[in-house]
């Protein structure tokens, strides 16, 4: 038990996907998960284990942005003693081939800034997925017929951004799509030697103005989680 996961001592699996919001956590473990049970409710943040396919797995709300998921990534690594956590969240597009309800794999992260920078002051630290984790994510979404991606995104450290000349400048690089937590992930799962993987839905695209509405959102998001759960486990 921690100050921010009141789990018990086992209570958490070695394998942890980690949405950002806790109501799509319960959603996610109630509809993929045998026999979930509730283990954390701390501050509202939800966090459930279960199986699939007789694997234990635990899903757990990391909140939104870098320093929510910094918290809860750090303890649930160094306090209960996670090995493979994969972000499972929602990106907007910033490249024309990207279209909404694709899979995009963070193969790479871009930020501006995250919680490690302290950590490492002056080194530009360039945030990796793990490559296994990656590789099975990649052939579980084309065994599943989705269209997927793996590149760099970009890992926000604000939502509401008024910096339209920093987005033509990622999207001409070649960065794939925004989102706000993965970098912060890969950075505290480097420093403790463990796996971590993002795996993003396009839920709205930045050049076309496009968005998914909620009920495709939902039915869109079960590919992402089973795509995520086939890889852990490949």
């Amino acid at each position: 038990m921690t100050i921010h996961i009141g789990a018990e001592p086992g209570a958490i699996a070695p394998t942890v996907l980690m949405p950002g919001d806790p109501l799509r956590a319960r959603w996610a473990a109630e509809t993929f998960l045998d026999t979930p049970v509730l283990i954390n409710e701390v501050r509202g943040m939800l966090g459930y284990t279960g199986r699939w396919r007789g694997q234990p797995v635990t899903i757990h709300g990391s909140g939104m942005g870098m320093p929510s998921l910094s918290i809860y990534a750090n303890e649930l690594i160094r306090d209960f003693g996670a090995k493979t956590l994969i972000r499972v969240g929602s990106a907007g597009a910033m490249q024309p081939h990207v279209g909404l309800r694709d899979i995009v794999l963070a193969q790479g992260c871009t930020t501006l800034s995250t919680p490690s920078r302290g950590v490492f002051r002056e080194l530009q630290f360039a945030p990796l997925a793990d490559f296994g984790l990656l590789a099975a994510a990649h052939a579980a979404a084309r065994a599943r017929d989705v269209r997927v991606h793996a590149g760099n995104v970009y890992s926000a450290d604000v939502f509401y951004d008024e910096r339209p000349d920093l987005n033509e400048i990622m999207t001409r690089h070649g960065v794939l799509c925004v989102e706000m937590e993965a970098a912060e992930l890969y950075s505290v799962a480097a420093r403790h030697d463990v796996r971590a993987l993002a795996v993003l839905t396009i839920s709205d695209h930045l050049l076309t103005g496009d968005s998914l509405p909620a009920a495709a959102r939902e039915r869109s998001f079960g590919a992402m989680i089973e795509i995520a759960l086939d890889a852990a486990f490949a």
